[in-house]
């Protein structure tokens, strides 16, 4: 009887199937027990849903950066030029009275000169293609060969630019060298060549580039647009699930900046080619406001994609949102080095080895295409014409300028490490330790101050003092006094909330 109780009594303590439903429907949830756990998982969603913002202010700034280096072929390239020819022709007439003088020309000029007359040199080897012909031809593929071709054209296009880089800086390099170094190079002619060679086989690439997407967008079934912006989602899923670094991710950013910036100007070039068909006369057409819904729509969906590409990447890899903007500041450290008195390189030049961008070919086509759509049969009405193209140029150049300097120079001030000011040193530039001090053996503050050259002027930057061009000023206040430490006598005031002598 015993063990019958005992068993009706374990039945009885596990309930019927009605309190197994009851319990279902009376379960609560005490999530103040794990509140930290919750409170991170929100704050993920708030980054997921901030990062769009801090893409989209890290894309526009390097587009800023990438307008500079593009529009400078047009502007102050041409008048750099100018003064470089003055210089030669000046340089000639000296020689020619005095056979001891020599013909010398800067660095900068040689290579402004080399830049172009490459672009000149290429732009004339164009003339001659036909890009009606070009037009028609592709748009007699069908719609799959046009994809494929388009897909080739971009991986050329993405591989060429490291390479053209190397093949231009090895140029001017070739040109530059002084007499004292070991010469191991193929001439500069010859050099010369390979980057026209360079130069033209891109701007082709670039050219089949704009025609196909310009089938795609003004053809009538709009079979071939959409197929074309499905490579975007192919790029989401291979990028997405890659790990990352800041390193890495910010080589991917630097790429989606270049390309964002490269579609821009291949919608720019259809855009024309499309209202010079219109002969500039019917341009708010129900035609032109479909062309301008399918660029938008190209656009929209480049930064849709962007946006969640960014935000899944640093979500998986678990990346802070501030790397953004380190990865502003390292645009703004290189735009303040190329305007140092003795910078190693042009501003453009820094572009292209960054983001991948070379404006020359870009420059060419571009040209191309403007003096195929603009009629330029009078020569009054030219020349006009073209003093005001450049004088929008030149006030674009200069204010997309004066913007950019602006805000690298507000950054840079930001995020500039403080070095010593009214007399004590931060926490972040000082090691301290104790050590005993002679006979009594008492602990005496040891301040160990790094030599002044090596300090940085920004957090995460590898730019020396005596190298940059900033504070002048407060250096030389810095090096006029007198900074000798010793182990009995701290010649220095010292913050008492970071250091106390007591």
């Amino acid at each position: 009887m015993d063990k019958v109780e005992i068993a009706t009594k374990k039945s009885s303590n596990l309930g019927t199937l009605w309190d197994f439903i009851l319990i279902e429907f009376n379960r609560g949830y005490s999530l103040e027990n794990d509140e930290k756990e919750f409170s991170d998982r929100r704050e993920k969603v708030y980054t997921f849903m901030k990062v769009p913002l801090e893409v989209e202010r890290f894309i526009f700034y390097g587009i800023c950066q990438c307008a500079d280096s593009f529009l400078f072929v047009y502007t102050f390239l041409p008048l750099r030029v100018f003064v470089a020819l003055k210089s030669l022709i000046c340089s000639s007439l000296s020689k020619f009275k005095d056979k001891h003088n020599k013909i010398q020309l800067t660095a900068a000029e040689i290579c402004d000169l080399l830049k172009m007359a490459v672009l000149i040199i290429c732009f004339m080897m164009l003339v001659p293609l036909d890009t009606s012909m070009i037009y028609h031809l592709i748009k007699r593929q069908s719609v799959i060969k046009l994809y494929i071709f388009f897909n080739m054209l971009e991986v050329g296009d993405r591989l060429l630019s490291p390479f053209g880089q190397d093949i231009l800086d090895a140029l001017y390099w070739t040109a530059t060298e002084p007499n004292t170094s070991q010469r191991k190079h193929f001439g500069v002619l010859l050099h010369f060549i390979i980057a026209v060679l360079y130069v033209l086989l891109h701007s082709i690439l670039v050219l089949c580039q704009t025609t196909i997407l310009n089938v795609a967008i003004n053809s009538r079934h709009k079979a071939l647009l959409p197929i074309m912006m499905s490579n975007n989602f192919i790029e989401f899923n291979g990028n997405v699930f890659k790990k990352f670094n800041k390193k890495t991710l910010f080589e991917l950013s630097c790429s989606d900046v270049r390309e964002r910036f490269h579609l821009f100007i291949l919608l720019l070039m259809v855009v024309v080619q499309t209202i010079k068909e219109y002969k500039w006369t019917s341009v708010f057409t129900e035609s032109f406001c479909e062309l301008m819904l399918n660029c938008m729509y190209i656009l929209v969906l480049e930064m849709i994609i962007d946006w969640l590409k960014h935000a899944f990447i640093t979500k998986f890899n678990e990346i802070n949102l501030s790397v953004y903007n380190d990865f502003i500041l390292d645009f703004a450290n290189d735009t303040v080095q190329s305007y140092y008195k003795k910078a190693f390189s042009d501003h453009s030049d820094l572009i292209a080895r960054r983001m991948g961008l070379i404006p020359i070919p870009l420059g060419v086509v571009i040209t191309k295409v403007l003096t195929r759509c603009v009629p330029f049969d009078e020569l009054l009405m030219s020349i006009i014409i073209l003093l005001s193209i450049f004088t929008c140029l030149f006030t674009l150049k200069i204010v997309n300028l004066v913007y950019i300097l602006g805000t690298a120079s507000k950054l840079i001030d930001l995020h500039k490490t403080p070095l010593l000011k009214n007399n004590f040193i931060m926490n972040d530039i000082v090691n301290t330790t104790i050590r005993p001090q002679n006979k009594d053996n008492k602990p005496s503050l040891l301040v160990e101050v790094p030599p002044l050259e090596h300090l940085p002027i920004i957090m995460n930057s590898n730019v020396d003092i005596q190298d940059s061009c900033l504070d002048t000023q407060v250096i030389e206040d810095i090096k006029k006094s007198d900074l000798s430490l010793s182990d009995s006598n701290l010649t220095m005031a010292l913050n008492p909330n970071i250091l106390s002598t007591k």
